[in-house]
């Protein structure tokens, strides 16, 4: 199969995620490790050069997933091969609020164009980056996740609202009737 063809078949914008490859379902042995990592500020390497081709990197996120061992491959029916990533392959670039969705939902877009509501099944966490900051992050698909952009951060955080939970006062909001947090004052030891 050409990957020119399959370039010019994948769109750099929104995906329906019924489109997607059922990445689930394939189950190939471990082909080795491929020498592509995505930074921590979304950016695609392979042998340490920049991947300029936004259609070739929405084309190998298609059928990159998380394992249970923490590692990222891509997958395909026959071939599994490990990369790495920073931190989060994704980045959630954009928020718009939902006006007719309940609990006053929030949908977010990610950097390679996935969009998602937050709610139950796309949920807010803290958790640390690389360096240690605490930063929230939003489940995606195929055990991915996409780190808040820090334009995104602000945008949510300008109308978010404070909570006690678990005896520290949490930032976040309510997005399909959801508590979100978007991150935590500790209190002084």
């Amino acid at each position: 199969m050409m990957l020119e063809g399959l370039i010019g078949q994948v769109e750099p914008a929104v995906t329906d995620p019924a489109s997607l490859p059922p990445l689930e379902t394939w189950t190939p042995p471990l082909s080795g490790d491929m020498a592509l990592s995505i930074a921590a500020d979304g950016r695609w390497y392979h042998e340490g050069r920049v991947m300029s081709r936004p259609r070739l990197v929405r084309l190998l996120s298609t059928i990159l997933r998380r394992e249970a061992d923490g590692d990222y491959y891509l997958v395909s029916p026959v071939e599994k091969w490990r990369i790495q990533v920073e931190d989060r392959p994704l980045l959630i670039v954009d928020a718009d609020r939902e006006a007719d969705a309940p609990g006053g939902g929030w949908r977010l877009t990610t950097n390679l164009g996935d969009t998602l509501v937050l709610g139950r099944e796309h949920r807010l966490a803290l958790s640390p980056m690389p360096g240690g900051d605490v930063i929230p992050e939003v489940p995606v698909r195929h055990g991915l996740a996409a780190r808040l952009n820090r334009n995104v951060y602000y945008r949510l955080l300008d109308v978010a609202e404070s909570r006690q939970v678990a005896g520290s006062e949490e930032w976040g909001l309510v997005s399909g009737g959801v508590w979100q947090p978007l991150g935590r004052l500790e209190p002084d030891a």
